[in-house]
This record gives structure tokens, sequence and C-alpha cells, in this order.
């Protein structure tokens, strides 16, 4: 649970700027006059945190699902006649 809570602070701390510099990108690209290239790569910006974020999501979930879903398997070993295992 500790692995799970430090990977989601830092895929977090990794996504959150990104955002914030994409969205004020786009701000600053969308509210200029005339065709700005600040807009595409804003939206861009914004798109590469999300994917960032999901994918960090998608890690961690899969992580929780192995650890849950694990259970091993028990070795039985057979003895044959002599009573030596086989």
């Amino acid at each position: 649970m500790n692995m799970n809570n430090n990977f989601l602070k830092a895929v977090t701390y990794a996504a959150a700027p990104i955002l914030v510099i994409g969205i004020a990108l786009f701000l600053k690209g969308f509210f200029e006059n005339g065709s700005s290239i600040w807009t595409p790569i804003g939206i861009g910006a914004v798109m590469g945190a999300i994917f960032i974020f999901v994918m960090g999501m998608f890690m961690i979930a899969t992580e929780e699902v192995l650890e849950k879903s694990y259970k091993g398997s028990k070795l039985i070993l057979i003895k044959n006649k002599n009573g030596a295992p086989s």
C-alpha cells in the first residue's frame, strides 16, 4: 500500500506542473490576437499530462490486481514405494 501511495504522489507531481503549464499556454494562445502557435502546444501539453496521469493510474491498478490475485502454489511431494521422493 505504501508503494502505491508513493507512486501515485510521483505521478501527480509529474503531471500537475505539465497540466498547469499547458493550461497557461492554451489560454495565452487563445486570447492572443491573430493566429498563435501557443494554442495547439497548450492542448498538447494538457493531453500529455492527462496521459501521464492515466498511465500511472493504470500501473497502480495493475500492481494492485497482481498483488491480490497471486496466491502461489503449494508443492506436494509424492513418495514412491521405496519411500524416496520421485
